[in-house]
């Protein structure tokens, strides 16, 4: 018999997962914030926990593997975000990540607009906030829930079954 406690969960994680995608570019591109660097790193554990479960509910296959899977993913995600809200509040320096150092010295008009339409945000500035936090602020206390909430799967999911 399925799993529908197990199903349930994963289904609301890929649709807060989905929701997360879609709200980040669609501040990126509808409210015109530009990310930095460090912000477009921070899609890359929703995109994948997106094709996990996708795979897992489509597969009905591979549940137990994919909670593991999807903690180590989210716990990470959280170190990620810790690490861009440290360099936001200054006591972490900006790091290769952020560079926004670029190798090309050429000094005409052109050139110079050029690159400053191609320079990337650095990953101290905050351009957008929601009730006074940074996404970054935000992204560390979900993925630190979505984690603690995976390995509470994975550690009880003889019991779910």
């Amino acid at each position: 018999m399925p799993n529908i406690k197990n199903r349930m969960i994963f289904s609301l994680i890929l649709l807060f997962s989905i929701f997360a995608l879609f709200a980040a570019y669609f501040i990126q591109y509808v409210l015109k914030h530009q990310p930095c660097n460090l912000c477009l790193i921070e899609r890359i554990p929703y995109i994948f926990s997106v094709i996990i479960i996708s795979i897992c509910l489509f597969t009905k296959r591979f549940e137990k593997l994919s909670l593991i899977i999807l903690s180590l993913i989210f716990f990470s995600a959280t170190l990620i975000a810790f690490y861009h809200y440290g360099i936001e509040q200054g006591f972490i320096k900006e790091s290769l990540v952020c560079d926004l150092n670029n190798e090309d010295n050429s000094i005409s008009k052109e050139a110079l607009l050029n690159q400053l339409k191609k320079m990337p945000i650095s990953c101290r500035d905050v351009t957008f906030k929601i009730f006074g936090l940074s996404l970054a602020t935000f992204n560390i206390f979900i993925n630190l829930v979505l984690g603690v909430m995976m390995t509470k799967l994975f550690l009880n999911y003889e019991k779910n079954r």
